[in-house]
């Protein structure tokens, strides 16, 4: 069962907001573990937890909620790849998973995990890295990556 509004963003392959304070990027080994378990089951490598990726994250997150808006642009037009530099992250694959709603890591991941986008970006082939963030209002994001390649 889906809680929540999900949204997904396309791969973009080689293609400031507000602070990231009140936005959780720290889940420890529990979301690695949950996400890396859901990967080897479908034989993909495991992800690492990317500082940069995760700082991405929450900062769209945090300004999500506080700006009260949902989606994969940010409120100052940019996208996930112009978010993902910002921090420093050069990439060869970057993806974006958002969600709203799921109080809790294990729902939002299997709400991730029973969308076919959701689910095809965290299972991709070239992710290396993520990062999770939630905001208040219960907003997720998720960022996976691999840099240069």
């Amino acid at each position: 069962m889906r809680r929540g509004a999900l949204g997904l963003l396309l791969i973009l392959a080689l293609d400031g907001m507000a602070s990231a304070h009140d936005a959780t990027a720290d889940f420890g080994p529990g979301a690695q573990s949950r996400i890396n378990a859901d990967r080897a089951a479908r034989d993909r490598g495991p992800l690492a937890v990317s500082v940069p990726l995760s700082r991405a994250a929450a900062r769209h997150a945090r300004d999500m909620a506080l700006r009260g808006y949902f989606s994969h642009t940010g409120a100052d037009g940019s996208t996930i790849a112009e978010r993902v530099r910002r921090e420093g992250y050069g990439f060869c694959f970057v993806a974006e998973n958002i969600a709203r709603g799921q109080t809790t890591l294990d729902e939002v991941l299997l709400s991730w995990m029973s969308s076919d986008g959701h689910r095809r970006n965290i299972l991709h082939d070239q992710a290396a890295e993520f990062g999770l963030a939630r905001a208040p209002g219960n907003v997720w994001v998720m960022v996976l990556g691999r840099q240069g390649c």
